[in-house]
């Protein structure tokens, strides 16, 4: 009788198909955990303390955030520096951060920002990717919407832009106005603000180099 080939040896491939599906399963267990991990929202300890967080602490509102080149990832990540007035304080405790970050998140889903925009890879393209617009140099100091808006601090012109943005009017596809008060207006900000500190991997690509925000500028 001829030697059976291992191929052709049904025994093989269900050997074979069981190691198989017990090693991706323990592989994506381990990824399950290293990415909880790796997402976790850090505290307002560890910004005092100087940890890096991929997902910073609600309370970064109340630090300097920068967009840095990392030449060992090959990408920009932000960096979070001093501390600066976030509406005209410094010490937004983690509660009082957290409720209005929670309030800009909410904001958020509830006027369909991603109808128009892209937040962390999600939504549409016909409007600006708003995953690191709070480093985006026309909202700085030397830009043109605080020029426009008449308002002396990033936070403000951009709270004054979501509010009433068919006075600004900046290209062809004009935001709508969607009714967005002063206080829904400061929460978007703040998430605004703490999803530009968040580690995305160099995501949206380049975003530093066409915006001209790398080192802050």
């Amino acid at each position: 009788m001829a030697n059976k080939s291992v191929w052709s040896d049904n025994r093989f491939w269900q050997r074979s198909a069981t190691w198989v599906t017990g090693f991706a399963s323990v592989l994506l267990i381990w990824l399950t955990f290293d990415t909880s991990v790796q997402i976790a929202m850090g505290n307002d300890e560890d910004l005092k303390n100087g940890v890096t967080k991929r997902v910073p602490g609600p309370t970064v509102i109340n630090y300097k955030i920068t967009y840095e080149m990392d030449a060992k990832r090959g990408h920009e990540v932000p960096v979070i520096g001093e501390k600066e007035n976030f509406f005209g304080r410094d010490d937004w405790s983690e509660e009082e951060a957290g409720a209005l970050l929670h309030l800009g998140k909410l904001g958020s889903q509830a006027k369909n920002c991603m109808d128009c925009h892209t937040l962390l890879g999600n939504g549409a393209y016909y409007a600006p990717d708003l995953t690191k617009a709070w480093l985006d140099p026309a909202w700085g100091p030397n830009g043109a919407m605080q020029a426009l808006t008449a308002k002396e601090t990033k936070e403000e012109a951009m709270a004054e832009f979501l509010q009433h943005p068919d006075r600004y009017p900046t290209h062809a596809r004009m935001m709508p106005d969607l009714g967005i008060t002063a206080k829904e207006a400061k929460g978007l900000v703040a998430f605004l603000k703490h999803m530009s500190s968040i580690d995305t991997n160099g995501f949206p690509r380049n975003f530093g180099h066409m915006q001209g925000a790398i080192n802050g500028k």
